[in-house]
C-alpha cells in the first residue's frame, strides 16, 4: 500500500489510500477491510481499484471504487461491486454495505442500482449514501 501511496499522483486518492492504510495499521486482525484491491484485466491490464472503507461494530461496510476512463462504461465497475459484494456477504458478520457517489455521477449512481443498492436518504461527504442490506441483492 505504500508503494501505491507514493507512486499517486492524484492528491484524493492519496488521501483516500493514505487513510485505508492508517485503517490497515490501526486494525490488523481487519486489514481486508482496508485493503486497496486492483481490478484488472485477465490479461493483467490495471483498469481501476475498488475498496472497502471498514467494517464497523454494526456489521456495516463502506466501499468505493473508479475505473480509468478509457474502461469505464464497458461494465466493469458493476462486476467488481458484485464480486466485492459476494466475497463480503460471505461473512456472517456483515448485514450491510453502503457506498457514496456524487450527486453528478450518473454512472456510478447506475452501478450501484444494478447491484440492488438504494438511495438511504443521507447526504456524506462524498454525495447522497446508498445501501445495500443483507438478503436485497440482485
Amino acid at each position: 500500500m505504500e508503494k501505491i501511496i507514493s507512486s499517486e499522483t492524484n492528491a484524493e486518492l492519496k488521501a483516500a489510500y493514505s487513510e485505508m492504510l492508517d485503517g490497515c495499521l490501526q486494525n490488523p486482525d481487519q486489514w481486508e477491510w482496508y485493503a486497496i484491491w486492483i481490478i484488472e484485466l485477465r490479461d493483467g491490464t490495471h483498469i481501476g481499484d475498488f475498496c472497502f472503507k471498514g467494517l464497523d461494530s454494526n456489521g456495516i461496510a463502506e466501499i468505493g471504487y473508479g475505473i480509468l476512463e478509457e474502461y469505464q462504461g464497458q461494465g466493469y465497475a458493476t462486476e467488481a461491486v458484485r464480486a466485492a459484494l459476494s466475497w463480503a456477504f460471505q461473512n456472517p458478520n456483515v448485514t450491510a454495505i453502503e457506498a457514496e457517489t456524487d450527486a453528478d455521477n450518473a454512472a456510478s449512481k447506475r452501478v450501484l442500482e444494478k447491484c440492488g443498492f438504494v438511495a438511504n436518504g443521507i447526504i456524506g461527504k462524498e454525495g447522497p449514501r446508498y445501501a445495500l442490506k443483507r438478503g436485497n441483492r440482485k
